[in-house]
């Protein structure tokens, strides 16, 4: 899939949240407006402080 941003400015939906770091449209952690895509949480996931539970 190729990213698109489209001319409009998107309110709701997947088109209105993107990921911080890389642009990904898809599967956004939204929580703790953390607004990263899940690969990229999980890059980083230990650097900002969040620990796996097992």
């Amino acid at each position: 899939m190729v990213k698109v941003r489209h001319g409009k400015e998107r309110k709701f939906g997947k088109g209105a949240r993107y990921c911080r770091r890389c642009g990904r449209y898809g599967a956004m952690i939204q929580k703790y407006n953390i607004m990263l895509c899940r690969q990229c949480f999980r890059e980083v996931a230990k650097k900002i402080g969040f620990r796996k539970f097992e």
